[in-house]
């Protein structure tokens, strides 16, 4: 028998295509789109966990953290290219955003998810910390700092600047994929009787079934960001409507990309495994930093749209509160409900503020 999750990326790209070329309007247009595109999510998180569980932790983890930021890349370039000036800081608030959703909105639904149910949550302190303090670097260097430089006017790097900050992106990056991955990978594995071995869920697929997955988890990414960007045009009008600033957009787009990622997080919690959860939340952050600023970088060799990178002072102010309670939660290597609670207080104050600056 073939299973919805099967029949959903196919069907959902073909409606995509169609949407594309119908452009739909109104009302039963609008939800038609925002219907497909939560099925799409949830394919996307099912096949996920298939690739995850055939590959094993924490290699799974950052397949479905590179897949959805990759795609998550090329829509921001495609929004930037064909949004003019009114896009100029369109990365920046994107990035920032799946910065404050994973490391607080992802942290603490995982938190919540797992000690609701254990009462508290294990996870190794070596490996997240190393973790927090990558995504911590990576967004000083390229999202903090350029509020501070002089060698432009306003927020900006200059070339020399964009430059160093695209190479080092990769470079940390790059160094923690191989330290996560092959010189201190047990660091980055569930602990506890919640660990790969004890999970009678995580018994690995047939090669033939992951492969088959993957295509389809990689159909529906595709999916999930098309449909975002349809949805994008909506979403403005109604977030103008409001009287929110458009920064808030990028809030909403980098939500609907990072649903499965929140998902797949949230559902791993459950099993007790928050190491895992948190491999996603914080190699997203990573990936969507160390991927996207290399490339808008490149991009603005062939774009006249100015780049703004520098947070204002109340994003400087949630990111430094949102690192400094996160570094509170991951050193003793266990947390309860109260972090829980101050993770999804930080996230739900991002998402006011982003509406009522």
């Amino acid at each position: 028998m073939t299973r919805w999750t099967t029949l959903v990326p196919p069907a959902a790209l073909v409606a995509l295509a169609v949407a594309w070329l119908t452009h739909p309007e109104g009302a039963v247009g609008v939800t038609a789109v925002a219907v497909v595109l939560v099925a799409a999510v949830l394919a996307a998180v099912h096949h996920a966990e298939v690739v995850a569980h055939r590959v094993g932790d924490p290699l799974g983890s950052l397949i479905l953290a590179v897949a959805v930021t990759v795609i998550e890349v090329a829509l921001i370039v495609t929004l930037t290219v064909s949004g003019g000036k009114e896009a100029a800081t369109l990365a920046r608030d994107t990035v920032f955003a799946a910065v404050m959703i994973t490391c607080n909105g992802i942290v603490g639904l995982s938190l919540l998810s797992a000690t609701l149910r254990h009462r508290t949550a294990a996870f190794n302190a070596e490996g997240t910390a190393s973790a927090l303090a990558t995504v911590a670097t990576l967004t000083t260097l390229t999202l903090v700092v350029p509020r501070f430089t002089t060698s432009r006017p306003g927020p900006q790097f200059s070339s020399a600047q964009l430059t160093f900050a695209g190479v080092a992106s990769i470079v940390l990056y790059g160094l923690f994929v191989v330290v996560q991955t092959v010189r201190h990978r047990d660091d980055f594995l569930p602990v506890g009787t919640g660990g790969a071995e004890h999970d009678p869920h995580l018994t690995p697929p047939p090669l033939r079934t992951a492969l088959v997955s993957l295509g389809f988890l990689l159909v529906a990414l595709v999916d999930v960001v098309g449909l975002a960007k349809l949805e994008s045009k909506p979403i403005e009008d109604a977030v103008t409507g409001i009287g929110a600033p458009l920064s808030a957009v990028g809030v909403i787009i980098a939500l609907l990309v990072l649903a499965p990622e929140t998902l797949a997080a949230v559902r791993y919690a459950r099993r007790d495994r928050v190491q895992t959860s948190f491999n996603l939340a914080f190699g997203s952050a990573m990936a969507s930093i160390g991927l996207t600023i290399p490339v808008i970088a490149l991009a603005t060799i062939w774009l006249d749209t100015p780049l703004v990178l520098g947070l204002g002072a109340t994003q400087m102010v949630l990111f430094a509160l949102s690192i400094v309670v996160a570094a509170l939660t991951v050193l003793p290597g266990r947390a309860t409900l109260q972090e829980a609670g101050v993770h999804l207080v930080i996230f739900a104050a991002f998402v006011l503020l982003a509406f009522v600056p």
